[in-house]
């Protein structure tokens, strides 16, 4: 398993990663999946050339929110089969503990960013591909989406990068445990029923509209967004009460901030307030 070629540098404005495309606009970047051809399998370079960028977004302040999408019509068809699943078949256990803590990686990165992540899923969506939607903070779908955890459809169990901790808590344990348990395909119209996705659009339209709410989410005060990512992470394994203390110390920590004190000067002007993210 080798090294991405190409580390992660700053600014992400100006990264050129080997293993999917980056554009960076109007403080989102867009992360897109880029083997067509193969419905966008993720390779053992690209598990890693993707944890380095979600690890470093938490270093670039112009970067305010990140959507990820695939090209060609699917999001991703999961590992490649014949560039990962027929390697791993050859490792010993030592090996092999050490790709699934990888791949683990990506999730704990994506969940450690700062940003607000949006994935934008088209078509196929599957086993680490519906991993990195499920990891996202928002999903949208296109009309025809459909998603498949499918581990056990390998051999394996459910219990994949998280799975088993967040899919729960997503779309609740029993329609959870039917997906892990069967590895069958969520269709569009299930997942938004479910909660797992916010909203299904029309096909052109799931990037377009994930990149629309992107930019009114950059558009908000940087510092809040990234608390409130953090205690929705946080509160998972708090009580209430625990989670209200918690709250109070982090809307605190947010009065303190020049865009609380520019909020209230723009509501006093009945103006829209700009947000500069401190």
């Amino acid at each position: 398993m080798s090294t991405p070629a190409n580390r992660v540098t700053l600014p992400l404005a100006q990264y050129s990663p080997d293993h999917f495309l980056l554009k960076v606009d109007a403080g989102v970047a867009v992360v897109t999946l880029n083997r067509p051809e193969r419905k966008n399998p993720l390779t053992f370079e690209s598990y890693r050339e993707l944890t380095d960028f979600f690890r470093a977004c938490a270093f670039d302040d112009q970067v305010k929110t990140v959507v990820v999408t695939g090209a060609g019509g699917n999001f991703s068809s999961g590992g490649d089969v014949f560039e990962i699943i027929g390697p791993l078949v050859k490792m010993d256990t030592k090996g092999l503990i050490a790709f699934t803590r990888m791949t683990g990686d990506l999730v704990k990165a994506m969940r450690a960013c700062p940003q607000p992540i949006i994935s934008a899923v088209d078509g196929v969506c599957a086993g680490a591909g519906a991993i990195i939607a499920m990891a996202s903070d928002m999903r949208l779908a296109a009309s025809g989406a459909k998603v498949a955890f499918l581990f056990n459809k390998v051999g394996l169990a459910g219990c994949d990068m998280g799975a088993c901790a967040i899919l729960p808590r997503i779309i609740g344990h029993s329609r959870a445990s039917e997906l892990l348990y069967t590895g069958r395909f969520m269709t569009a119209e299930e997942g938004e029923r479910w909660g797992f996705f916010s909203r299904i659009v029309p096909s052109g339209e799931v990037l377009p509209q994930a990149r629309d709410l992107a930019r009114q989410i950059a558009e908000g005060p940087a510092f809040a967004n990234t608390m409130t990512k953090r205690m929705l992470a946080m509160e998972w394994a708090m009580s209430v009460e625990e989670a209200i203390e918690a709250e109070a110390v982090a809307q605190a920590l947010c009065m303190t901030t020049a865009d609380f004190s520019r909020a209230f000067e723009a509501f006093s002007k009945k103006e829209k307030p700009v947000f500069q993210g401190n």
